[in-house]
């Protein structure tokens, strides 16, 4: 069994999750969207599972700097995975998966408290 956790180590939201699994002591991977991109297949098992609204990071820097053009052509799952394998920071982060499974999309650390049973399964 193993937890992975998807981001971009300068995100304060990921730098809390790690905090809070390593706290845990939670044996977990990181994916490095800067470094090793955004797994294709993983990004439509996210989709798949959670939906494509709760990936796209309304909030974030990344889509405030978008044109309007560009925002408004995310309307469903394929123009919204396009739009987050062309921008990864676009992506809620941190995506937390526990054998392929995503557990959290962004950081709730009540969420994962009733959690933390199993991730350390």
């Amino acid at each position: 069994m193993s937890t992975l956790v998807y981001g971009i180590p300068n995100c304060d939201t990921v730098k809390k999750a790690r905090t809070w699994l390593s706290e845990q002591g939670v044996v977990f991977g990181f994916h490095d969207y800067k470094k090793q991109g955004v797994p294709a297949e993983r990004l439509a098992a996210w989709v798949a599972a959670v939906g494509w609204e709760p990936l796209v990071n309304r909030q974030g820097t990344t889509w405030r700097k978008l044109d309007e053009a560009t925002k408004a052509a995310v309307v469903d799952a394929a123009s919204a995975q396009a739009l987050m394998q062309a921008h990864a920071s676009v992506i809620k982060r941190p995506v937390i998966e526990r054998d392929g499974q995503v557990l959290s999309v962004g950081f709730d650390a009540k969420k994962l408290d009733a959690l933390a049973v199993a991730l350390k399964g």
